[in-house]
């Protein structure tokens, strides 16, 4: 199928980046909601977007939408679907995600329940047969009802794209991996210039920028739920990941990455060689208040601490207040906080030149960006 309707979820906030991202790989936009960015596209496409993109969460294909106000209609739209053309006999596959929004149906177990049976049932009938085994590859479904209309997909990415594989060990509140890729590309960093986080936590934001220098794809190290459902000719797709690993190149410019934490500047080591970007990082062990450059450029992109208690939240806003200070040896240098803390500008003593929100999961966050 070359024109199937592709929807790209990622986190709230990030669909502006992603759009650039899809745009730059030379996708045509479709439209753009919460959440999510909408595109035409084929199997290829799908597995591209995939390994590709930084800001996406999950790569769905839209099977097809439906009225479904009562469990009847739930259930008589779900068996109109013609699921032999997207599912094989032995297909084993679930309702792995579901919502519902402003929609008379909010029982979601239930919703899951009849969605299954209609497709095991039209299945049988299509397949004339009065067993699905399910026996082979897993398809994982994605229902979204809002206004009492259905829309289902199929999730060709599986577990979320987040999970690049390369972060066993985890820091104090470290951001998810879509999310640091998306500051660092939202702070104009390309791999051009030096690139710093001296607060480092588990490197996650060092470790995504040092895959955006050196064209190092997101999911070259996993795998995705299409893999398993010989969507493509045999062979493409290790072809794929092979031209992928040819464009791979070293940085030109240093990505700097430290903590005055011993345990996190070996989390972040430990990491980075998971994810064989361990050769493109300097890391050090290192209060943020020691961070100097004799570099013209740079930008400084970080997660510091929050501070929810009392004694280590006046500790916290001591050290944003610090911060200023070193940035005031720093003048060709941009700095981007992401921090669930609004007080983060005053603590500063400085308003940011952009100020944005982002979600860290269920966290709200605050991704403020000052220019050189």
């Amino acid at each position: 199928m070359n024109s199937l309707d592709i929807r790209i979820a990622c986190a709230f906030g990030l669909e502006g980046i992603l759009k650039k991202e899809l745009v730059r790989q030379g996708h045509g936009i479709e439209n753009t909601t919460n959440g999510a960015v909408c595109i035409k596209g084929s199997y290829k496409d799908a597995f591209l977007l995939n390994m590709n993109l930084r800001t996406a969460n999950r790569v769905l294909i839209k099977i097809t939408e439906g009225k479904a106000a009562t469990f009847d209609e739930l259930f008589d739209f779900v068996y109109s679907v013609e699921w032999k053309d997207f599912l094989p006999k032995d297909a084993k596959f679930d309702v792995q995600k579901i919502t519902s929004v402003s929609s008379a149906l909010f029982s979601l177990r239930d919703c899951q329940s009849i969605i299954k049976k209609a497709a095991v049932e039209k299945m049988k009938a299509s397949y004339r047969t009065s067993l699905i085994p399910e026996s082979g590859a897993y398809f994982p479904l994605e229902v979204r009802i809002k206004n009492d209309i259905a829309e289902i997909y199929l999730n060709t990415s599986g577990e979320s794209l987040d999970k690049r594989g390369y972060r066993l060990n985890k820091g104090v509140s470290p951001l998810n991996e879509t999310l640091a890729a998306g500051i660092a590309l939202i702070s104009g960093y390309t791999g051009k210039c030096e690139f710093a986080d001296f607060m480092c936590g588990s490197g996650t934001i060092a470790i995504e920028a040092a895959m955006i220098a050196s064209d190092m794809p997101p999911g070259l190290g996993r795998s995705f739920a299409m893999e398993q459902w010989k969507a493509l000719p045999e062979g493409e797709i290790a072809l794929l990941r092979q031209q992928a690993r040819e464009k791979i190149r070293r940085p030109n410019y240093r990505i700097l990455a430290s903590d005055i934490d011993y345990t996190a500047v070996r989390n972040t080591e430990q990491n980075a060689q998971r994810c064989a970007v361990a050769d493109y990082i300097a890391l050090q062990k290192m209060d943020m208040r020691q961070f100097r450059s004799k570099a013209a450029r740079g930008i400084i992109v970080t997660n510091p601490p929050y501070g929810e208690r009392l004694g280590d939240k006046k500790e916290a806003e001591l050290l944003y207040s610090d911060m200023r200070k070193v940035m005031e040896n720093l003048p060709g240098w941009e700095l981007n906080v992401i921090t669930a803390n609004p007080e983060f500008q005053r603590c500063y003593g400085r308003k940011a030149d952009k100020n944005r929100k982002l979600y860290n999961g269920n966290m709200l966050s605050y991704l403020y960006s000052y220019k050189a």
